[in-house]
């Protein structure tokens, strides 16, 4: 539908709804991928256990000018912010679903298998948060969302052998899987020399000995 806007009186029929928009969306899209791609530089330089990230690095790395660094972005501290939320979505992404029947030896080994795959990927990120002076409220959200999620999911995973117990035992037991399976363990052993398959066989044995007082 044609439609004049007040004032136009003689400049000839106005553009298609929707026709003038096109720019916009289009500039909008750029604008999106460039953020994106400065995001990204920056969690590639925390993926190399960078702890400082000036602008000029940053932009380098994404391919863009520093005063492009800070048209999308307010400092870079908001820039952090941004990264690291986007590596918790990018992480979340590669969770899947883990069996909650059949023998013990077969979920213990799944839940350590993704749990290993997907810690190790978090801990730049991690990293990162604890060097944050104020993480933002989005931030901390996430992660807790992300502790959360994975002590339902243990729950669901290991439901046969947490019903075999009273609720007191059940919620200590449920507590003691959440401590070995979580980040804070995993950053430990691999701080401590171990290297990602030494730490993932040191959970799936962790979790065993857990369990085993349920039989």
């Amino acid at each position: 539908m044609k439609r004049s806007e007040p004032g136009d009186a003689g400049a000839g029929p106005a553009p298609q709804e929707g026709t003038a928009k096109r720019p916009t969306d289009g500039r909008t899209a750029r604008g999106q991928q460039t953020r994106e791609r400065i995001a990204d530089a920056m969690l590639s330089l925390l993926d190399e256990g960078q702890a400082n990230f000036p602008a000029d690095k940053v932009a380098e790395r994404a391919g863009v000018s520093r005063r492009l660094v800070f048209h999308h972005f307010a400092d870079m501290a908001q820039l952090a912010d941004v990264a690291v939320s986007r590596r918790l979505d990018q992480l979340m992404s590669q969770v899947r679903p883990l069996p909650t029947e059949g023998p013990r030896d077969l979920r213990v080994a799944a839940l350590a298998e993704q749990r290993a795959r997907i810690l190790e990927g978090l801990t730049p990120a991690r990293l990162a948060i604890m060097r944050l002076e104020n993480p933002s409220d989005r931030v901390q959200e996430a992660v807790a969302q992300v502790m959360e999620f994975a002590r339902l999911r243990l729950g669901q995973v290991f439901a046969e052998e947490l019903d075999r117990l009273p609720e007191d035992r059940r919620t200590d037991l449920l507590n003691s899987l959440d401590a070995v399976t979580t980040w804070s363990a995993w950053h430990h052993w691999r701080t401590t020399g171990l290297t990602p398959e030494a730490a993932r066989h040191t959970m799936e044995y962790a979790v065993h000995t857990l369990l085993a007082a349920t039989d």
